[in-house]
């Protein structure tokens, strides 16, 4: 049942533009695989071959630390709706921090967050689909605010103090990068 393609292809995207919630998994040489589940306006397809996510403040960094070393990346989303599909994206990822000259650029593709703190560029090398029958209906009725409402709260200065105090390795002990020097 599960078809390949090499890129992102118009019905693809138009199913992941669709959905209202993605997961993203990642993974270093050894420890623990991460799986994270992501909303919100975070993702942009560049193109068939291209797709950036923007990663806001969260309780844990462990992508950043994995794709520092290892750059594998999957992305998958799942309908929850009338269409049983479930969609992976597989490729690599790097990791663009504020301090990094790309910054800007990418970031200008998302509305502004004072939570934001990498964006991910992923080079798709597969894209798969597959049945999803197992998946069950849900409805979204609304998204959160409250990651939104928590950053702007701290603001600024208390993203970059809870960055320094939660951020900064995984729970595998791996650095996130998150306060390197560019």
């Amino acid at each position: 049942m599960a078809k390949q393609f090499d890129t992102i292809e118009d019905a693809h995207r138009r199913f992941i533009e669709d959905q209202h919630i993605y997961f993203v998994g990642t993974a270093a040489e050894s420890g623990r695989v991460n799986v994270s589940p992501k909303g919100m306006d975070s993702l942009r397809i560049l193109g068939p071959n291209r797709v950036l996510w923007l990663n806001l403040t969260g309780s844990g960094n462990e992508t950043a630390a994995h794709l520092a070393r290892v750059d594998r990346m999957t992305l998958m989303w799942c309908s929850f709706t009338t269409r049983p599909l479930i969609l992976r994206i597989y490729g690599t990822a790097r990791t663009v921090h504020p301090r990094d000259p790309a910054w800007d650029e990418l970031y200008a593709s998302f509305p502004p967050d004072i939570g934001a703190r990498q964006i991910y560029d992923v080079s798709v090398e597969m894209v798969q689909t597959s049945c999803g029958y197992a998946v069950p209906f849900f409805e979204a009725p609304r998204q959160r605010e409250t990651l939104t409402k928590w950053a702007e709260d701290k603001g600024e200065d208390g993203i970059r103090a809870y960055w320094a105090e939660k951020n900064q390795t995984t729970i595998d002990g791996f650095d996130t990068g998150i306060f390197d020097d560019a």
